[in-house]
């Protein structure tokens, strides 16, 4: 039988191995996420921005002024959107968690850990 001391620490072992997992499998998720997101506005390119070679080979910059340039704007633009939406959400899921372990003010998990170690 283990005295209490003991007990704690396992739990407490317990509960980092638990989050360890959590957030792996948040990042994991979140990847394949955004690599669906990334081979879908490839695929959007492809169909929107049309076929043809640049006449300004050496200047790039002119590209954007091109007729056809505006599939290649619009796919700039949804992408980081689309970036700032997700990192916004992992934001406030963050802040969220935060709040319901005790308060705003508390550093991260991993913080802690670092200051421990």
């Amino acid at each position: 039988m283990y005295d209490t001391a003991r007990r704690v620490a396992f739990v407490k072992q317990r509960v980092r191995e638990n989050n360890r997992r959590r957030q792996r499998r948040e990042v994991i998720s979140l990847s394949a996420a955004c690599m669906l997101l990334c081979a879908a506005l490839m695929q959007t390119a492809g169909t929107v921005v049309g076929p043809g070679q640049p006449e300004a080979w050496g200047v790039f910059g002119s590209m954007l002024l091109r007729q056809d340039a505006g599939g290649y704007v619009l796919v700039a633009v949804v992408s980081f959107a689309a970036a700032a939406a997700i990192t916004a959400l992992c934001f406030r899921l963050k802040n969220r968690e935060n709040q319901k372990k005790g308060g705003a003010d508390k550093p991260a998990p991993q913080e802690q850990e670092e200051k421990s170690q």
